[in-house]
């Protein structure tokens, strides 16, 4: 089963103005209640960049304990 979005023209999100990268900031299939995971293809490449966004979370109990 395949999709395509309706914003995207030969890799370029017409919504956004940007270059195509399924579920950034303001992509329209990151939207709702539910998480969607997009993949490169590559395993390495998507591990990096969840430990990337792990990394990018903020712990709001250890801030609240450091002040």
């Amino acid at each position: 089963m395949g999709w395509t979005c309706q914003h995207d023209f030969q890799g370029y999100c017409k919504l956004l103005n940007v270059v195509c990268e399924p579920g950034i900031k303001g992509c329209i299939l990151n939207k709702g209640k539910h998480e969607y995971v997009f993949t490169t293809g590559s395993y390495e490449e998507d591990k990096k960049r969840a430990e990337e966004k792990q990394s990018e979370a903020i712990d709001f109990a250890a801030l609240a304990r450091s002040n």
